[in-house]
């Protein structure tokens, strides 16, 4: 029987030879931003995944987290990341890149001295590695001034327009995980009184705002978005509209049509923080395709995949250490374990020397 994963995705927008996406994770092997050498061998080793989507990468100086982040903003990252889309079409694959501002998480250390922005002056209670290898506490971040969002906005599109012309298939919008379109989102870290904060309507006006605008640069049939509803992170915790909130944005991601929802699960004490009874309710609301990563196995991809909830399962950790992933799943090759003290260090090790199944 020929497991779901492996079962091919048709539609009017997009068409995959199977249903296993590489997830995007920020492995932090740039260089000053700029993609690497590695980096093509490390994403044409994976090509045969049905999609991959790319390593968070900055939309400005002052848009990546941590570290060794790629960007997509100047015109020498633009051509580094064309080797890797030609090198991964060269094998038959496809590419999306994954769009980020990170907003509050960061240090001006790590962003060219540039100073934290986001929707309030609320800092993340916590330490994060800077280049002279300490850890300091995050920045305060400076609040946007609300005549400056739509400057944001456009940063989001630049960088779309720039992955288009890179060769990318699509681009991914990244409104998870506590960065910046997500501190809009939670009012944690939201405390703003302009049109931007307060209500729900309010809240996800950013996120509604640079999806028109990135769909609008690119095609809708181009662009997905990834959420981490109920997700704690970065001081984000839960709050009583969150359930509302997020089906709020269901209902305007299909008003938008776009690709895909992508939706980033953890696994917490054995719970996903992900319950079934949402992913239903997400999938009346929005009708094109439905992504899902986090804490999955083979077995129980498949099994969710059967249920009809997603269209698409993202693998990460999976995906580090087995580059030939869907072919393992193909023929029942044993699956290779990971080594995490890799996953965010300099260099190849770790990186781009798992071997295939058959090199073993």
């Amino acid at each position: 029987m020929t497991s779901p994963l492996l079962t091919p995705l048709e539609t009017n927008s997009i068409s995959l030879p199977n249903r296993v996406v590489m997830a995007p994770m920020n492995r932090r092997r740039a260089v000053n931003g700029i993609p690497t050498e590695s980096m093509i061998t490390y994403y044409v080793q994976r090509a045969g995944a049905g999609l991959i989507t790319t390593d968070n990468t900055a939309i400005s100086a002052n848009s990546g987290a941590y570290l060794n982040t790629p960007g997509i903003y100047t015109s020498e990252q633009k051509l580094a990341w064309k080797k890797i889309v030609d090198a991964v079409h060269a094998r038959g694959g496809k590419i999306f890149i994954q769009l980020v501002h990170s907003g509050r998480v960061g240090h001006s250390a790590i962003q060219d001295g540039l100073p934290l922005v986001a929707p309030s002056a609320i800092r993340v209670n916590e330490n994060i590695r800077v280049p002279d290898g300490t850890h300091r506490q995050m920045d305060m971040p400076i609040a946007i001034p609300t005549a400056e969002i739509p400057l944001w906005i456009a940063r989001f599109v630049q960088a779309s327009a720039n992955a288009m012309e890179a060769g990318f298939d699509g681009v991914e919008i990244h409104a998870a995980h506590g960065f910046l379109i997500d501190q809009f989102i939670n009012p944690w870290s939201n405390s703003r009184t302009d049109r931007y904060g307060g209500s729900i309507e309010n809240r996800i006006r950013f996120l509604v705002e640079v999806m028109q605008a990135v769909s609008a640069e690119i095609g809708k049939e181009k662009t997905g978005i990834r959420l981490s509803p109920f997700r704690e992170i970065y001081d984000l915790r839960p709050y009583s509209q969150e359930l509302a909130t997020h089906q709020l944005i269901m209902d305007e991601l299909q008003k938008l049509d776009i690709l895909y929802v992508h939706f980033s699960n953890a696994m917490i004490d054995g719970r996903p923080t992900i319950p079934k009874d949402y992913l239903q309710d997400a999938r009346k609301r929005f009708k094109n395709l439905i992504m899902i990563a986090g804490g999955f196995n083979i077995a129980s991809a498949e099994e969710i995949l059967a249920s009809g909830l997603v269209d698409l399962i993202a693998m990460g950790k999976l995906y580090i250490s087995n580059p030939d992933l869907v072919e393992r799943i193909r023929y029942d090759l044993p699956l290779a374990s990971w080594d995490e003290n890799t996953f965010y260090t300099e260099g190849d090790k770790g990186y781009i020397d798992y071997p295939k199944h058959q090199e073993v």
